[in-house]
C-alpha cells in the first residue's frame, strides 16, 4: 500500500530535520511551485512534497471522479501520505484550495498536525451578504466554469495573469498558464467545481491546531475580508498581511513568504 500511495501522489522527501513540513500546492499547479520556498526549510525540517492526483507527475490512472468530486478525497490523500510515512507533528503549508484540504485533513486526524500555514485561503468564494463577502456571485463562478468547459485554452490564458498579477514579470503568468494547460481538462473542471462551489465556514470552529493565515494584497480570488473572517473563526490563529501582490506569493515573492513562515514557527505555543 505504501509504495502505491507514494507513487500515486508523486511524493518527494528531503531535508536534514526530523519534524515533517508538508507543502500542498494549489489548483492547477504541482509541487514545483514550491521550489523557491521549500528548500529554505530543509536544514531544520523533513520536507514532504506531493502532487494532488490529476496534477503534476501524479499517477493519473488513480484518478476517481467520485472520490475527487469533493475536497474530502484530496484531504484523505493527505492523511494517506502521512500514515504511509508514519508522520506526526506535521507542519502543513497549504496554498489556496489546499488550505481547506489541510483543514479537512486536520479535522479528521487532528493528532497528525501540529500547525497549519495557509496562503491565500478561502473557506467560501461565494458572497453571502450581509455577513460574508467571498468575492464572487454565483453567476460569476458559473460563467468562469462555463468558459473553462467550452474554451479551456482561452480560460487558462485569461485567468493566469489575473491570478498572478506582477505584470512586469510576464514569465510568472506564462508558467501558471502552462501549468493549467498541461493538466487534464476534465480533471481540472471537476477540481474547479469542487473548489469554487464549496463552503467550509461551518468547519472552521472544529479546528484547534494553531494556524498562520498569510494574505497577499491584490488577490483576485481572496478579498481581504475573507482573511479577517478566517482569523476571527480559527482558534489560535495569527493573521499576517503580505506586501506581495497576487494569488501566488510563494512564486512571485518567495523571500517574503519564507520570512513570514520562519518568523511564525518559533513563536507558536499550543495551549
Amino acid at each position: 500500500m505504501t509504495p502505491n500511495i507514494l507513487r500515486r501522489n508523486n511524493v518527494k522527501i528531503f531535508g536534514k530535520g526530523t519534524q515533517p513540513m508538508m507543502f500542498a500546492h494549489g489548483f492547477g499547479c504541482d509541487q514545483r511551485f514550491w521550489r523557491f520556498v521549500a528548500p529554505a526549510f530543509e536544514d531544520e525540517y523533513k520536507i514532504v512534497l506531493f502532487d494532488h492526483v490529476g496534477s503534476g507527475m501524479s499517477d493519473r490512472q488513480e484518478y476517481d471522479s467520485e472520490r475527487y468530486s469533493s475536497l474530502t478525497g484530496y484531504a484523505q490523500d493527505v492523511i494517506d501520505i502521512c500514515k504511509a510515512l508514519e508522520l506526526t507533528d506535521v507542519i502543513f503549508v497549504g496554498h489556496s484550495v489546499s488550505s481547506m484540504i489541510g483543514i479537512l485533513a486536520s479535522i479528521q486526524e487532528p493528532g497528525i498536525f501540529s500547525r497549519l500555514v495557509f496562503i491565500g485561503a478561502s473557506p467560501s468564494y461565494l458572497n453571502d451578504p450581509p455577513d460574508y463577502i467571498g468575492g464572487f456571485e454565483r453567476a460569476d463562478i458559473d460563467g468562469l466554469l462555463d468558459m473553462m468547459e467550452k474554451n479551456y485554452i482561452g480560460w487558462a490564458g485569461y485567468l493566469a495573469p489575473v491570478a498572478m498579477k506582477n505584470a512586469d514579470r510576464p514569465e510568472l503568468a506564462y508558467e501558471l498558464e502552462t501549468s493549467f494547460t498541461s493538466t487534464n481538462h476534465a480533471i481540472m473542471c471537476q477540481f474547479a467545481a469542487a473548489t469554487f462551489y464549496s463552503d467550509f465556514r461551518d468547519d472552521l470552529s472544529k479546528i484547534r491546531t494553531p494556524s498562520l493565515i498569510m494574505q497577499p494584497s491584490e488577490d483576485a480570488f481572496v478579498p481581504l475580508h475573507v482573511a479577517t473572517y478566517l482569523h476571527h473563526q480559527l482558534t489560535h490563529s495569527t493573521l499576517a498581511w503580505m506586501q506581495a501582490t497576487g494569488h501566488f506569493p510563494h512564486l512571485s515573492s518567495p523571500d517574503e513568504t519564507i520570512q513570514m513562515i520562519k518568523a511564525y514557527l518559533p513563536a507558536v505555543h499550543i495551549t
